[in-house]
């Protein structure tokens, strides 16, 4: 079958256009999706924190990298001004 956005899907039938198959059915209420986030938000912390009290605690790659560019700056500097 030819055609854009055309998908054979579990919620749609062969040729349903893809947009038909992506219906939102929410019969909770707005405030019932935020308690969730803020729930799985609050978990994802306290696994954080018990991760770093076993030692398993990372340097984000950020701070690598800030720490990396600052040496080779210094290096470049001792090349170059010296």
């Amino acid at each position: 079958m030819t055609g854009v956005g055309v998908l054979a899907g579990p919620t749609g039938a062969v040729g349903t256009p893809r947009y038909a198959c992506r219906v939102m059915v929410n019969s909770s209420p707005p405030d019932r999706e935020r308690l969730t986030w803020v729930e799985r938000r609050r978990q994802k912390i306290r696994d954080e924190i018990e991760r770093n009290r076993r030692g398993e605690y990372t340097v984000p790659t950020w701070v690598l990298a800030l720490a990396l560019a600052a040496m080779v700056g210094g290096w470049l500097a001792l090349v170059f001004l010296a």
